[in-house]
């Protein structure tokens, strides 16, 4: 779940309203069987030093932000699925739903309007555990697919949602095969785009580790000034590493391909290139003693001069005291270098965390008290003048002509299943 505006897919907005008639009437056929409901939610209220409402960090040109205490929003994501028929090959008919609220800190809940919104976020029928597909499923509509995330960052880096049509890990021999067509990935995209993405997983390439690959191709929009583009993935995950789970992703794109995980800029032709490192660690060393690292490198090479060196680096642990309360600690470092100097941002959180499920890292729900200090240079600063006027690291932000700042607050999250 966790997912943020920022850093996923926005797949529905209000013409999804038909496809609510579609999940009213197949919750009220005869063969359905119990309805699932998952979902997830955060929410909580936060302060500045400066005062008023808390000011959320993150570096011009990072993609994404370290979370601990550095998110300003009430965010909402609400779950259904229903099984329709279970036919006697085993197969099974189903739909799914999400609703997803979010509502920007220091404005009241009204979830619409400039600062906030409620939409329908999936919307997709699906057909699963086909015999003829060995296994695998046949979907179509709007859903989040193969999310592949740091949760620490909710960077989503390698991410095929998308509304379209797909065939998902049909199995031949040992491996997994799956392919999507989609015509849109962003809520804000336009215009629509024809894509590809093509991927096999199930590489046993070592005791323990897993490798799966994959291939997107854009197609060139029927618009002035457009290209085609593509796109390379690979990911390693390796089980039993140090006792926690190691994932190493390396993806290289061209044209619009370049956003990697999403479709891209179509303006932009094969002279324009990217490819970005990710690395990330899991680990629970004892019962009461986990976390997560992550380093993340992305180099952009721009023919117009605009080429860009994003950079990383970060980890969250926590610690139990009791079986109840933790204390949780959050360090991120971003740079980016690009024209007009090197870009730096270091936050920091520390946030004391009551756990009523238990000590481990990943136990939700937690309720947190949090201090967040933050502090950049005068390039970071400047980058923000001109990209983001207003934001935390900018002179017109909370923080003023300051080059740090300080954030504190109370939040909750939690996620079921």
């Amino acid at each position: 779940m966790k997912t943020t505006p920022q850093a996923a897919p926005q797949l529905l907005g209000a013409r999804g309203a038909p496809y609510l008639l579609v999940v009213a009437v197949a919750l009220a056929t005869p063969q359905v069987q119990a309805v699932e409901f998952t979902g997830y939610v955060r929410s909580g209220i936060g302060g500045a030093d400066t005062g008023g409402t808390q000011q959320c960090f993150q570096l011009p040109g990072a993609q994404s932000k370290y979370r601990l205490g550095n998110e300003c929003e009430q965010y909402i994501e609400l779950d259904l699925r229903q099984d329709l028929f279970r036919l006697d090959d085993g197969s099974v008919i189903s739909v799914e739903g999400m609703a997803q609220l979010y509502n920007q800190y220091g404005h009241t809940p009204k979830f619409t309007g400039d600062y906030g919104f409620a939409r329908m976020n999936q919307m997709y029928a699906e057909w699963s555990n086909m015999p003829a597909l060995n296994g695998g499923s046949l979907w179509a509509g709007r859903r989040f697919y193969k999310r592949n995330d740091i949760h620490i960052s909710d960077f989503y880096y390698w991410n095929q949602s998308a509304t379209g049509f797909g065939i998902d890990e049909m199995k031949i021999g040992d491996l997994k095969y799956s392919y999507v067509f989609s015509r849109k990935d962003n809520y804000d995209q336009e215009p629509y785009i024809n894509r590809h993405d093509f991927n096999v997983g199930g590489f046993q390439v070592n005791p323990g580790g897993e490798l799966e690959v994959g291939v997107s191709y854009i197609d060139k929009p029927d618009s002035t000034d457009s290209h085609s583009g593509w796109a390379v993935s690979a990911q390693h995950k390796q089980q039993d590493f140090l006792g926690g789970v190691n994932t190493v992703a390396l993806q290289y794109g061209r044209g619009p391909g370049t956003a990697l995980g999403y479709t891209g800029d179509p303006t932009l032709d094969s002279s324009n290139s990217s490819w970005r490192l990710v690395e990330f660690f899991d680990f629970q060393m004892t019962p009461r003693l986990g976390g997560r690292v992550q380093v993340v490198y992305q180099k952009d090479k721009r023919p117009d001069g605009a080429d860009q060196n994003w950079l990383s680096i970060g980890g969250r642990t926590s610690y139990a005291f009791t079986e109840q309360f933790k204390l949780v600690g959050e360090i991120g470092r971003d740079q980016v270098e690009a024209p007009g100097g090197t870009r730096k941002l270091t936050k920091f959180t520390i946030a004391p965390t009551w756990s009523p499920s238990g000590p481990g890292f990943w136990e939700r729900p937690e309720i947190r008290l949090y201090y967040t200090y933050a502090s950049w240079n005068r390039a970071a600063q400047q980058a923000a003048n001109l990209l983001a006027d207003g934001s935390a690291l900018s002179e017109n932000g909370a923080f003023g002509s300051a080059r740090n700042g300080s954030n504190f607050g109370v939040q909750v999250e939690y996620w079921w299943k």
